[in-house]
């Protein structure tokens, strides 16, 4: 915990002014569940800012992707942050750093901050405090976030309710994969990148991937570009693709509509986070107590005993008593 000569506020207040240190500071009090001071969202219509996501299934070779592709937008990005969601160790629910040790080579270098998050039981791709932490990196100045999720399959899409951009990898031979994944990873993707593209399959994942997209009405198909990331093949092509698909978005209004979307899930999921909170709270109190003796007692229904008792709950709600959610977590 923070003492009082060092608070969040103080250290955001740092973190705001380049203080790196004080960056993964406050990104670690998000993760403990700290309450923090209130971020400005910004203009959801800035096409300065951009947040790129890359999924796609364990194995694809994401991580090494990444550390390629931050090479290469840094060519035109004055700086870059990645949040690299790991797994969570089974026994102290912290990162197992994978991603930390394949992308060393960027660590000391000050335009790049790097950051594991472990994903302590959430599911989705993504650790509970990416959002707020995406956040964070862009309101101290970071305008360039990649995120990287851990392996997911086709219902763990909440790169979709982060990113501006989902960039989703496949290998060659994976056309059984790309036909389990079609309702649903599949559906997401901005960027179709054919990781691994030096080994045997490339062709005919290529056909499967343009079977899919062919669904799609012909302005919304997404590229599809291959690429050799253990030795930086195809990363022009791709942050180029990513400038292409950023405009195309920019330009017909697309990125800021999924800003909004991406606000009210983000309001929707605090609100519901907040309130059952506050419902675990109520639970312990004398009125619900005595409602579940009225209702053993025959003398009220459920629904009528949940008339009676939300209305309370709905306004015992408040800021002060909820200390344990930081502001813009996920």
């Amino acid at each position: 915990m923070t003492s009082s000569t060092d608070t969040l506020t103080d250290m955001l207040a740092r973190a705001h002014a380049g203080d790196r240190r004080a960056l993964a500071r406050v990104i670690s009090a998000i993760e403990r569940g700290e309450r923090l001071p209130g971020i400005p969202l910004g203009d959801a219509e800035d096409a300065a800012k951009l947040c790129v996501g890359i999924t796609g299934a364990p194995g694809a070779g994401k991580s090494t992707l990444v550390s390629a592709l931050t090479d290469e937008l840094l060519k035109t990005s004055p700086s870059a942050a990645v949040l690299a969601v790991d797994p969570s160790s089974p026994i102290s629910r912290g990162a197992l750093l994978g991603d930390r040790v394949r992308m060393h080579r960027h660590a000391t270098r000050p335009e790049v901050f790097i950051r594991s998050m472990a994903t302590r039981s959430h599911h989705g791709g993504l650790a509970g405090a990416t959002q707020a932490s995406r956040r964070l990196l862009q309101y101290c100045a970071w305008p360039l976030v990649l995120i990287e999720t851990v392996g997911v399959g086709q219902v763990e899409l909440d790169i979709v309710n982060t990113a501006d951009i989902a960039v989703v990898v496949l290998n060659p031979g994976w056309g059984d994969e790309i036909q389990a994944n079609k309702a649903g990873l599949m559906e997401i993707a901005d960027i179709f990148v054919i990781n691994k593209a030096d080994r045997p399959g490339l062709e005919s994942t290529r056909r499967d991937i343009d079977a899919v997209i062919m669904t799609r009405p012909e302005s919304q198909r997404p590229p599809v570009i291959e690429t050799v990331a253990t030795e930086g093949v195809g990363m022009e092509s791709l942050a180029q693709a990513i400038t292409e698909v950023h405009q195309s978005l920019t330009g017909t209004g697309e990125l800021a509509r999924r800003r909004y979307a991406q606000l009210g899930m983000e309001l929707s999921q605090q609100m519901s986070r907040r309130f059952s909170q506050q419902l675990e709270r109520y639970a312990d109190c004398p009125a619900f107590a005595a409602a579940v003796a009225q209702l053993a007692a025959g003398s009220v229904s459920i629904e009528a005993a949940i008339d009676e008792m939300l209305p309370q709950v709905v306004n015992s709600v408040s800021p002060s008593q909820d200390e344990s959610v930081p502001s813009g977590e996920q």
